[in-house]
């Protein structure tokens, strides 16, 4: 069968690869639609160290069954479409062991770790599947990048009447948007795309600023009283971002990072202690994660398109990543087939 691979740094191209054997309690998905994420970008452009090349990319899948083995549960049927969770745990780390799997030790992530879902299949244990026949295909793969920003709003322990800044309006940054104001926050975005704030604001966001043309502490000091806002979600991954989240977050805030920086970091760590922050990683995305975007997404229909920037046809998905390269503006980029 067909696949996408990122043969080098710049360089995609298809390529044949065996179809995946069929094992006990797998199932084999048709692959119809794959998000593009900035992961993806990254390995593409030699930006990310946790790949190694060449690489099938892709972990944003929506598809379809069309085999199932031995001992899969009687509701995955051939015909029903799936969301994947690309993600693997343990069982046995220190944070499978606390019930906190998204953040295994060991996990290995679709087109990260290993290879991905850009093929024409998969084959995928059956737990790994979220079984949908509501969403449109086409959301089925926004599911899993919005469930990263969702998960990273509930790490900030966001509740109602929350002043929440997010740096960084991508997708990630979007999902983290979206999460926080279904949970009744005051959401302040922030990022150098007027487009993206533009549309931040279409999904709920009370105040957008633009990080090129705004004084951004002056902004957020003005929009909070002089008292900072409550979380501040970095989903830029840069080192300047990183530490203006510890600056823009108010005394006794919390500070959510989503992104990573590529460079070290440097910090006035007495900030940390005068204004006793919670400081917090987030990681991937849980089943809850998944489930409250699924509903969200139910609940908003059609308007779901607007997240989707450019989609490509599977047979011209090898201008997908250069493409996104040279127009760094677009949200999503999207494979059909």
């Amino acid at each position: 069968m067909k696949a996408l691979v990122i043969e080098t740094v710049g360089v995609t191209s298809f390529t044949e690869i065996d179809a995946s054997k069929l094992g006990p309690g797998d199932v084999r998905v048709s692959v119809r639609h794959v998000g593009i994420c900035g992961s993806d970008l990254n390995t593409f452009r030699g930006y990310n160290p946790l790949v190694t090349l060449p690489r099938i990319p892709g972990h944003e899948i929506g598809g379809e069954i069309v085999e199932v083995g031995e001992s899969v549960p009687a509701e995955y049927k051939i015909g029903r479409r799936v969301i994947v969770l690309p993600y693997t745990s343990c069982g046995q780390c220190a944070s499978c062991r606390k019930g906190r799997v998204n953040a295994c030790r060991y996990n290995r992530t679709l087109g990260v770790q290993q290879d991905g879902g850009l093929a024409e299949e998969i084959v995928l244990p059956a737990e790994k599947l979220i079984l949908n026949d509501t969403l449109a295909p086409r959301f089925l793969a926004l599911v899993e990048p919005l469930s990263v920003g969702f998960h990273a709003a509930s790490r900030g322990r966001i509740e109602a009447g929350d002043r929440v800044a997010v740096l960084g309006c991508g997708m990630i940054g979007m999902g983290a948007i979206i999460g926080a104001v279904s949970r009744g926050a005051e959401v302040i975005a922030i990022d150098l795309s007027p487009e993206k704030t533009a549309l931040a604001a279409r999904f709920g966001a009370a105040h957008q600023l633009n990080a090129a043309t705004d004084d951004i502490p002056a902004r957020i000091s003005e929009l909070t009283g002089d008292m900072g806002v409550d979380v501040a979600l970095e989903a830029v991954g840069l080192p300047a971002t990183f530490v203006q989240a510890i600056d823009l977050a108010g005394f006794c805030g919390r500070v959510v990072y989503v992104g990573y920086a590529k460079e070290a970091v440097s910090y006035q760590t007495q900030i940390f202690n005068l204004k006793e922050l919670d400081i917090m990683g987030s990681r991937n995305a849980t089943l809850e994660d998944f489930k409250a975007v699924i509903a969200y997404l139910e609940t908003i229909g059609d308007a779901a398109q607007e997240l989707i920037s450019r989609v490509f046809p599977f047979e011209d998905a090898d201008q997908a990543l250069p493409f996104w390269h040279a127009n760094r503006d677009v949200l999503k980029v999207m494979i059909e087939r």
